[in-house]
């Protein structure tokens, strides 16, 4: 059984490695988890020593198979609990994260399984980001920037890059949400701000920053 630090160091090892598919620097994992660097090395050793973890010097931290998979278990976790939050408490999108990192620890299995059944097996958080099942497997879909996209092009908000409970907060304020089908009225050249028209009926205008961290399908 992992330690509630050991599984988010992984965690953070797997979100940094891009899903398992490159090296991580040592200070890229002390950022992250807002560490000093002498506490990097000491877990790196920890999760070394466990096989989750490879370890070579000039060329960083890599996630084995197996310390990816319990990379995930916590992902799922923690993507479930969110789901729980919103759907049967009442909770707002940008206050479930911090609840949810705490409730990702829990270690049965059988309650995980039960709480994925009572909620109808979600393939997405309500941050719209992909819940791994019970295997580890995801189910991706591509999907692109907002801020990439053409005017007049029509597209559906599928999920978010930045998470941060402000940013939330000032898209629930304008009306942006996960599955909100949205058209590009107009991209002011100046600054990269786009005017939007959201649900067929409410044009807002949103910066490039945010259209940047807003992901859509077409």
């Amino acid at each position: 059984m992992l330690s509630f630090t050991e599984e988010n160091y992984l965690k953070a090892i797997y979100r940094l490695s891009e899903g398992g598919t490159k090296s991580v620097l040592t200070s890229e994992i002390a950022e992250m988890m807002s560490t000093k660097a002498a506490s990097v090395t000491d877990m790196i050793k920890k999760l070394s020593l466990k096989n989750l973890i490879g370890y070579e010097k000039y060329y960083g931290v890599k996630i084995t198979k197996q310390g990816k998979s319990e990379a995930l278990m916590v992902i799922r976790k923690h993507r479930l609990w969110e789901t729980f939050l919103v759907e049967k408490l009442q909770f707002t999108w940008d206050e479930v994260h911090d609840v949810a990192e705490q409730l990702e620890h829990i270690q049965s299995n059988l309650l995980i399984e039960k709480l994925d059944e009572f909620l109808g097996f979600p393939t997405a958080d309500p941050h719209g980001h992909p819940i791994p099942d019970k295997n580890g497997k995801i189910q991706t879909v591509r999907q692109i920037p907002l801020a990439d996209l053409v005017t007049s092009k029509k597209c559906v908000i599928r999920s978010v890059k930045d998470g941060s409970p402000s940013f939330l907060q000032y898209l629930s304020k304008i009306g942006v949400y996960i599955g909100a089908p949205v058209v590009i009225l107009e991209k002011i050249e100046f600054d990269g701000s786009l005017e939007i028209l959201i649900d067929g009926n409410k044009k807002v205008f949103i910066s490039r920053d945010a259209a940047q961290n807003l992901l859509v399908t077409e």
